[in-house]
C-alpha cells in the first residue's frame, strides 16, 4: 500500500504539472475552436499569464465518491517548468519544481523525496511541458454547461496511455477558479482557487530547495 506521503506525491505533482503544461501549451496552440467562447476564455487566460500565486483547498475522492483527502495551503508557479505547492492543513508539506527536479518535503517525517522533472511526472503533462504541441493535438477541449456559478471547458486527453482522463477548467469572468480533474485510477481531484493572483512577482528563491540540514534525502 502506497504511503501517505507517496499518495500526496503523485496528486499534488499531476494537479501542479497538468496546470503549467496547459498554461505552456496554450501559448503555442492555433485557438480553441471547438471550445468556442469558453475554449476562448481559457486560451486569453493562460496567454496572459506568466506567473500565478494563489491559496488553494484540494479535495480528493474515490471512484465510489468517498473524500479520502482535504488539505488547503497556497501555491505558486511560473513559466516554464517551476512551481511550489506549501500544505498548511491538516499538516505541513513542502513539493517545489525547480525546473528539472521535484522536491518533496515532509516536515513531520523530516524526509525529502527528490526525483527528476520528467520521471516523476511522466505521461502527457510531462509531454506538454515543452510546448511545441498544439493543445487540440492532445485534448479534446468542449465547452460545458455554466455550473456553480462558473463558466466550464473540459479537456480530454487523446492518448493512449494516460493518468488523466479529463481535467474541467472553471471560470468566472476573469480568472481560473476551480479545476476538477479525474485520473485514470478512478480518483477525482477538486481545487478551488481563492485571493488569485494574476503574475505577480515572485522571489527566484521560491523555486529552490534546499533541504535543511539533518533531514534524510531519497532520490531515484
Amino acid at each position: 500500500m502506497q504511503s501517505q506521503n507517496e499518495t500526496l506525491f503523485q496528486s499534488l505533482c499531476r494537479t501542479a504539472v497538468l496546470m503549467i503544461s496547459l498554461a505552456v501549451c496554450v501559448l503555442t496552440a492555433s485557438g480553441a475552436h471547438a471550445a468556442g467562447a469558453n475554449g476562448e476564455r481559457l486560451q486569453r487566460f493562460f496567454s496572459e499569464v506568466k506567473s500565478l500565486r494563489a491559496d488553494f483547498e484540494q479535495t480528493v475522492t474515490d471512484a465510489k465518491g468517498k473524500v479520502i483527502q482535504e488539505a488547503k495551503g497556497t501555491f505558486a508557479l511560473q513559466r516554464p517548468g517551476k512551481f511550489r505547492w506549501d500544505y498548511r492543513a491538516p499538516y505541513q508539506q513542502i513539493i517545489v519544481a525547480d525546473g528539472r527536479k521535484i522536491w518533496v518535503y515532509d516536515t513531520d517525517l523530516e524526509q525529502v523525496t527528490v526525483k527528476p522533472l520528467d520521471a516523476a511526472l511522466g505521461g502527457t503533462p510531462a509531454q506538454l511541458l515543452s510546448g511545441t504541441r498544439p493543445l487540440e493535438q492532445d485534448f479534446v477541449i468542449t465547452g460545458l454547461p455554466p455550473r456553480d456559478g462558473l463558466e466550464w471547458v473540459e479537456l480530454v486527453s487523446k492518448a493512449k496511455e494516460k493518468e488523466f482522463e479529463r481535467v474541467r477548467l472553471g471560470f468566472d469572468q476573469r480568472d481560473l477558479r476551480m479545476m476538477e480533474i479525474a485520473d485514470s485510477f478512478g480518483q477525482s481531484t477538486r481545487l478551488k482557487f481563492s485571493n488569485l493572483q494574476r503574475n505577480p512577482a515572485i522571489d527566484a528563491k521560491t523555486f529552490v530547495f534546499v533541504p535543511p540540514k539533518g533531514v534524510d534525502v531519497v532520490s531515484d
